[in-house]
C-alpha cells in the first residue's frame, strides 16, 4: 500500500502500525499530489492511504482523479477533518472509506482490510449522516452554508483557515491567483459573508471546528 501525507511522522507511524501485520505491507510513501500520482504509476499498490489536507496539491483531487483513471484502486481517506464535513465528499470522488486521525489503530487495520476486500468502510457517524441525507431526499437537512460550496471552494476555504494567501493558494492547487480570487468572492456570497475580513474569520473558525473529533466541541 501508498501511504500520502505531508507529515513525516506521520507516515512513520502508519508504516511501523501497518508492517506489524503479516498481511499488510507498505510499499512506498509520499508527501504530495505529485509524487502520488507517479507513485501509483510506478509501484502499483492494491490501496493507497490519503490525507486530503497537503501542503502540495490536494487529497480531494488526487482521489477523483485516480479513481476515474483506476476505478478499482481502492483509497482510505485518513484525515485530521470531520467526516460529516468531507466524508460524503469524498465517497462522491471515488472514495473508499473515509477515518479520521483521532480513530484507534485497531480501527485503522479493521478500515484498510475492509476496502482491500473490496468493500466501503464508513463510520456509524457517518452512516448515520447519509441515511439521514438520503430519507430527506438528497436534500440535505443540516441548512448548513458549507453544504452549498462546491469541492474547489472547499478547498480555497481550506486554504485561507490554514493562513494561507491567495497567492500560496493559488500554488498549492494549480491554479491562477485570478481564480482563487474568484472563489472568494464566490465564497463571501454563498456564505452571507460581506468582507476579505470576514471571510478570513470565518475560515479560521471553521478550519478550527472541523479539525475537532466529533462529540469534544463545546
Amino acid at each position: 500500500m501508498l501511504i500520502v501525507d505531508d507529515h513525516p511522522i506521520v507516515r512513520q507511524g502508519l508504516r511501523r502500525m501497518i508492517e506489524t501485520e503479516s498481511d499488510l505491507v507498505v510499499c512506498g510513501e509520499v508527501q504530495t499530489e505529485r509524487e502520488a500520482r507517479a507513485a501509483i504509476r510506478t509501484l502499483a499498490p492494491d490501496v493507497v492511504i490519503v490525507d486530503i489536507s497537503l501542503t502540495q496539491g490536494d487529497g480531494l483531487e488526487l482521489v477523483r482523479d485516480v479513481h476515474a483513471q483506476r476505478p478499482n484502486l481502492p483509497m482510505l481517506v485518513l484525515s485530521m477533518h470531520d467526516e460529516l464535513i468531507y466524508g460524503e465528499r469524498l465517497l462522491g470522488a471515488g472514495a473508499s472509506g473515509y477515518i479520521m486521525k483521532q480513530a484507534a489503530s485497531e480501527q485503522l487495520l479493521i478500515a484498510l482490510r475492509r476496502v482491500l476486500s473490496g468493500n466501503v468502510y464508513l463510520s456509524d457517524a457517518l452512516v448515520h449522516r447519509l441515511g439521514k441525507d438520503r430519507a430527506a431526499g438528497g436534500q440535505g437537512i443540516r441548512g448548513d452554508p458549507i453544504d452549498r460550496l462546491s469541492n474547489r471552494e472547499l478547498q480555497v476555504l481550506s486554504l485561507i483557515g490554514r493562513g494561507m494567501s491567495s497567492r500560496e493558494a493559488a500554488d498549492g492547487l494549480g491554479l491562477s491567483i485570478k481564480t482563487v480570487e474568484s472563489h472568494r468572492q464566490s465564497l463571501k456570497r454563498k456564505l452571507n459573508l460581506a468582507t476579505n475580513a470576514q471571510l478570513l474569520q470565518f475560515a479560521f473558525n471553521w478550519y478550527a471546528n472541523c479539525r475537532t473529533p466529533p462529540g469534544t466541541a463545546s
